[in-house]
């Protein structure tokens, strides 16, 4: 049975040709737009004007074509991308154009039979949820014909989201950096939109891998996760044992608003550790401040990184658009999430792994140190340790998913692995803290029948241990 349109985390999501077609796609673009129009249209110049952009995913260009044309029949007038590019470079040209914001055909992270829809504010970041619910209460009632259409014009989102994100950073530092050979850059694209973006960024010396468009992710997904990424660590380890110089892998998502990185050594790092080190450079070389902002899933080491730093932290639920709105009303240095989207105030609210990237690289270059040598002198610094892991269970459907969900409300866990539970937090999910320390948070994907398991721990063993015993007890429901 075809799924209802209904937004997740971060846009609209469905399986192309039965969820997500040509048809649904004409339905909800117009109504995004009018909806955006009346949210946003008294705070921005060009309030008739919708940015249309999409990723390299199976029939993209078709479905942002569909999408342009159904908008601008609705009276609006369009400006569409020529080329792929990264989500956060429509939010940025919705942003620097005065627009009313951007539609971008993109599933992100979602494997290749997916395809989706995100909405985008004209403040550059993803809309709040009241809007996509205003979009889903209205898809009974299509707006009508207008009797005078908008315009359609094309355009080239890449030179000036470069241009904006050089400027961000000492871009000449990292370019000599690589050019003397003191640092090595590769990129995993993972097939994606960022494919191309740190050469133009950085110049020919970034050795991108995956950078072919491959609409089937080969067979997997454009997910920042090591299952994905052996010919980058194959890759990274070969060369980091020829020279003498820092080496750096960065990997993208689908669209290009999620990073993660490796070492010198191969080693996986997450946004988990990641952020640590990025608060660290930004505050003390850089002078930034303001609020940092975490979701329920980050790590406990950013708490005590904050306090280290003497900053303030805030948490949300997860998804990058409650990051956008606190950003939005408050002065912010750095907000992100465990699954590698984190974003800047020095930049739109929205997160971006272009961006992410420059200031990592930015960090090795003024530190001179490996990014792993970074995170092990933050955890001597806080007296903190710990080993963080997450799983994907895939459910069999959605009533599974609602039987899950019933269960946790009906029948409060009391303890999990042999631990008491001390602490629930339902925010978002089940986030249980337990009587040694660790936590687990059980929570559901809001766009596919998926189980989310997060857990850290003092050791890995333990970490995975717990997920264990999560996984087990989800198993045993069915």
């Amino acid at each position: 049975m075809t799924q209802p349109i209904k937004f997740g985390t971060d846009g609209w999501r469905g399986v192309i040709a039965d969820d997500f077609t040509f048809e649904r796609v004409a339905l909800v673009a117009p109504l995004a737009a009018q909806v955006l129009k009346e949210t946003y249209g008294d705070t921005t110049e060009n309030d008739h004007t919708v940015i249309v952009g999409y990723d390299r995913r199976f029939l993209a260009e078709e479905f942002a074509q569909k999408a342009a044309d159904a908008i601008r029949e609705a009276g609006f007038d369009v400006k569409l991308s020529e080329t792929y590019a990264p989500t956060p470079a429509f939010s940025l040209a919705a942003h620097q154009q005065k627009a009313l914001g951007a539609i971008v055909i993109t599933a992100s992270h979602n494997p290749g039979k997916y395809l989706g829809l995100k909405v985008k504010g004209g403040f550059g970041g993803s809309v709040n949820p009241d809007v996509t619910q205003k979009i889903e209460a209205r898809l009974d009632s299509p707006l009508p014909p207008v009797n005078i259409p908008g315009t359609l014009e094309s355009f080239d989102p890449w030179p000036g989201y470069c241009e904006t994100l050089q400027s961000k950073v000492k871009i000449d530092e990292i370019k000599e950096a690589i050019a003397s050979r003191q640092l090595s850059v590769f990129a995993d694209v993972m097939h994606g939109a960022a494919a191309g973006g740190l050469q133009r960024l950085l110049g020919d010396g970034v050795h991108e891998i995956n950078g072919d468009r491959d609409p089937l992710f080969d067979g997997g997904a454009p997910e920042p996760l090591p299952r994905y990424l052996s010919e980058l660590f194959r890759q990274i380890k070969s060369h980091s044992a020829k020279t003498d110089g820092v080496t750096v892998g960065l990997v993208f998502d689908g669209d290009s608003d999620r990073i993660a990185a490796v070492d010198g050594d191969g080693n996986f790092l997450s946004s988990q550790i990641l952020i640590p080190i990025l608060i660290e450079h930004l505050s003390t070389r850089r002078g930034f401040t303001g609020e940092v902002i975490k979701t329920v899933s980050g790590s406990d080491l950013i708490p005590r990184i904050v306090d280290l730093f003497g900053l303030s932290l805030h948490e949300t639920p997860i998804g990058y658009k409650y990051i956008a709105d606190r950003m939005l009303s408050n002065s912010v240095l750095i907000g992100g999430e465990e699954s590698g989207g984190i974003g800047y105030g020095t930049h739109i609210p929205e997160r971006d792994a272009l961006l992410s990237a420059l200031y990592v690289l930015e960090a090795v270059v003024e530190s001179g140190e490996d990014l792993s040598r970074t995170y092990r002198r933050l955890q001597e610094q806080t007296g903190f340790t710990s080993a963080y892991d997450r799983i994907d269970l895939p459910l069999a459907s959605m009533d599974v998913r609602a039987k899950l969900v019933a269960e946790l409300e009906n029948n409060p866990i009391k303890e999990i692995a042999g631990q008491a539970v001390v602490d629930c937090l339902t925010v978002d999910g089940y986030k249980f803290r337990l009587a040694d320390g660790r936590w687990l948070l059980i929570r559901f994907s809001g766009t596919e029948p998926v189980l989310r398991l997060y857990c850290e721990a003092d050791t890995i063993q333990t970490v995975s241990k717990t997920l264990s015993w999560a996984k087990d007890w989800a198993l045993s429901q069915n």
